[in-house]
């Protein structure tokens, strides 16, 4: 028996490579083999056109994949270049707005020569649609001390009032804005010999972002757009600075007298920076 199953192996393999032998003979072009192999040929020809379309499309697909894996490489290149782009231009804008921030400061002081100008960050914000205060990173290690006869002013890059410091710790403060109901300060408006009111925050007219001028003499020629600065009277805040324009005047009001609206000139809803005018001793 193991004698019979070696002579089959043998048949099988020699009468293999016979075929193989002879295909390959009857592919040379005049070969006299051409018309043995033809039934062969005719045999195998849709296992090779089905084999030769696996190659084929499997080679596609390793083209496709080696392909898609470079594309994939040049999107990851170029999206980490935008971020390094968008990176470079974010610092640009921060540097131009430092640069903006530290020429309004010069501005400020040689403005008011008489003042100490401290620039600062706003750190946080209360709750609310017009925030009642807000916090910045400047305080009594940078010489600011609240008390009952003493404040600052504080303004943004414009120099317009934003309102004025109420209370500090060691390394922050707490502004209290104009719009706030326990804001007041005295003002005129910029005319030559303006009598001096006084512009407040008010409950009602926080939800509108105005402020409200009382206390107006009534000698007092006031209209629509007339701008209205601070007088320096009281000592708290230094003369001149801008506070915002009047929208409305109310002349008819019997129990509160005379009385305006003022909409402020600082925009208190996009700050980021202001600046503390510290008096100079």
């Amino acid at each position: 028996m193991p004698k019979l199953f070696k002579n089959r192996v043998f048949s099988i393999i020699f009468i293999t490579l016979l075929l193989l032998a002879t295909i390959l003979l009857s592919s040379v072009p005049g070969s006299p083999l051409g018309f043995l192999s033809s039934p062969v040929t005719a045999v195998l020809r849709p296992v090779q056109t089905a084999v030769t379309s696996v190659v084929d499309w499997t080679g596609d697909l390793f083209r496709s994949i080696s392909e898609g894996s470079a594309i994939q490489d040049e999107n990851d290149k170029l999206a980490e270049e935008n971020a390094l782009l968008r990176s470079q231009i974010a610092q640009l804008e921060e540097a131009g707005r430092q640069y903006e921030n530290l020429k309004a400061a010069f501005g400020l002081k040689d403005r008011f020569e008489e003042y100490e100008i401290l620039g600062s960050r706003i750190m946080t914000r209360e709750i609310g649609y017009w925030f009642d205060t807000f916090r910045i990173d400047v305080g009594f290690t940078d010489g600011i001390l609240v008390s009952e006869t003493e404040s600052y002013a504080v303004v943004d890059a414009a120099s317009h009032l934003v309102g004025r410091v109420l209370s500090q710790d060691l390394t922050s403060a707490k502004v209290l804005p104009l719009l706030h109901e326990g804001f007041a300060v005295s003002a005129r408006t910029d005319k030559i010999s303006s009598p001096i009111f006084r512009v407040r925050g008010d409950l009602d007219l926080k939800q509108q972002g105005l402020c409200l001028i009382d206390q107006i003499p009534s000698d007092t020629d006031l209209k629509v757009g007339d701008a209205v600065v601070t007088s320096g009277s009281g000592g708290l805040f230094p003369a001149g600075i801008t506070i915002g324009t009047v929208v409305d005047v109310i002349d008819n009001d019997l129990q509160t007298g005379r009385q305006a609206y003022l909409q402020p000139a600082a925009d208190l809803e996009t700050l980021a920076t202001v600046f503390v005018m510290k008096g100079i001793s």
